[in-house]
């Protein structure tokens, strides 16, 4: 059964109990008004009997027509103080039938201390029909005779009846229309948990944008409402966090496939060239002048080769995340002492050095002097001979900035989005020995990471790349 249903069915149920005692309650009061003015009828009637009797003159007695008289309306019968009947006037003469009661064979005793004397009170069925009743009181008059006065309850009756059927059209009518109004009312204060269903039936895993409207905090609905949405931004951001959870997991995955199936392809090329080298200078022994260039091939390929997996062991270990040393370091006399040593090793580049101030940071002084001598090599080797190349170093800000600038070939923007992979190589065509194993880029974004920092890459104005790498400063600048 629905909620409107199961609304509707239990506001009628209580509206039938509430019609049902008010119409015990109206139909107990008319009854017992009803009975009461009969009683008082019937009470002065008897007043009337008696008091026409006591008001006769002595040695006479009461008339039929004087009886009827002091009782009109009413059925009298006025009795011997040997029980027989001396007269009886019949209150209803102008029935058809005229109706009387139908008096049990003994009369019950009189009983209380009214003004009128003891009484006794009764209620029998009319001898002529036993739908009709009777109500009947017993006195006793002044001379000792029994005074017995009936009233008939067929209005009273008829009344009732009439009254029940009235209650019964008014109840009926009463619960139609209460059951249409309640039907539109109820439809009325559910139209928002209706809007609500049709807005909660559009929302799945893939549209937890959506809210539930009518999120009013005065109603019961409304603050449900706010609620729901409450918990469907709890769910929207938990689903977001697994999504892109599953996304880095995923992107983590390819990348160490990538990144195995790229080492395991650089470590075979040296690995092949020592073990041929070590194949020909096995097959053609130590014969004058022959040991001498193979060992140095050899010893050749064994550098690069320890190069290449102490890269790789670093960035092992910059991905465990383990902590690095964290002591004061001036990124403008890193920046100096890296820029002699490339122009010691490339005497022909014409080397540029900016330094605006004084710029510190916290970290490991090797690793950021690993950075700027990555950063230099990748201009010596993917720029052309006696080309420029500026650094500098500057605050910006809470951050320390050093940017390397050459006037090379640049990169496209393709490029640019993955030259900080490990193992990209922006030409292809270039071989290991020219162009390397494409780690020292990657190597830059992992030393400036582990520092809290990060790195970038944009054309430079007029040709070439700029290399940049922030880093949180140690102290803000003046």
């Amino acid at each position: 059964m629905s909620l409107r249903l199961r609304l509707l069915v239990a506001s009628l149920v209580l509206l039938v109990f509430g019609l049902t005692a008010a119409g015990f309650l109206s139909y107990s009061s008319l009854s017992s008004f009803l009975r009461s003015r009969t009683d008082a009828q019937l009470e002065a009637a008897v007043a009337n009997v008696r008091r026409v009797i006591t008001e006769l003159p002595a040695g006479s007695t009461i008339s039929k027509q004087d009886l009827g008289a002091a009782a009109p309306g009413v059925w009298v019968q006025l009795r011997g103080s040997d029980g027989a009947t001396a007269l009886e006037v019949q209150g209803y003469a102008w029935l058809a039938k005229p109706l009387t009661p139908a008096l049990p064979a003994a009369l019950p005793a009189l009983t209380g201390t009214t003004y009128l004397g003891p009484m006794a009170w009764l209620t029998t069925a009319s001898h002529e029909d036993g739908d009709v009743q009777f109500r009947v009181v017993v006195a006793t008059t002044a001379s000792a005779q029994t005074l017995v006065v009936g009233a008939s309850l067929q209005e009273p009756q008829r009344t009732l009846r009439r009254l029940v059927m009235v209650e019964l059209l008014a109840g009926a009518l009463i619960l139609i229309v209460a059951a249409l109004i309640g039907i539109w009312l109820v439809t009325l204060g559910l139209r928002p948990l209706a809007r609500m269903e049709a807005a909660a039936e559009t929302i799945a895993e893939e549209n937890l944008a959506g809210r539930l409207p009518g999120d009013n905090a005065r109603t019961e609905v409304g603050r449900f409402a706010r609620v729901l949405n409450t918990m469907l931004s709890r769910l929207e951001l938990a689903f977001a966090e697994r999504k892109a959870s599953e996304e880095r997991l995923r992107q983590s995955e390819e990348r160490l496939r990538r990144f195995v199936a790229d080492a395991s392809h650089e470590l075979r090329t040296p690995i092949a060239a020592v073990r041929a080298h070590a194949e020909l200078y096995q097959r053609r022994g130590d014969k004058a002048g022959d040991a001498r260039p193979v060992m140095a091939k050899i010893e050749l390929e064994s550098t690069r080769l320890a190069r290449l997996v102490d890269d790789l062991l670093l960035l092992a270990r910059l991905d465990e995340g383990r902590p690095m040393a964290t002591q004061p370091v001036d990124l403008g006399a890193l920046a100096a002492d890296a820029v002699d040593a490339a122009r010691t090793v490339d005497p022909t580049r014409a080397y540029g050095l900016t330094i605006d101030g004084s710029v510190e940071v916290r970290g490991d002084r090797d690793r950021l002097r690993q950075v700027l001598d990555n950063l230099l090599t990748n201009v010596q080797m993917h720029t052309p001979v006696g080309s420029e190349a500026t650094v500098t170093v500057r605050a910006v800000g809470r951050d320390a900035l050093v940017e390397v600038a050459d006037r090379g070939a640049g990169l496209g923007e393709a490029d640019q989005e993955r030259i900080f992979e490990r193992f990209f190589r922006a030409d292809a065509s270039r071989t290991r020995a020219s162009g390397g194993a494409g780690l020292g880029l990657s190597i830059v974004a992992a030393i400036v990471t582990a520092h809290g920092g990060t790195v970038a890459a944009a054309p430079r104005p007029g040709g070439g790349m700029v290399f940049s790498a922030r880093l949180p400063l140690l102290v803000d600048p003046a």
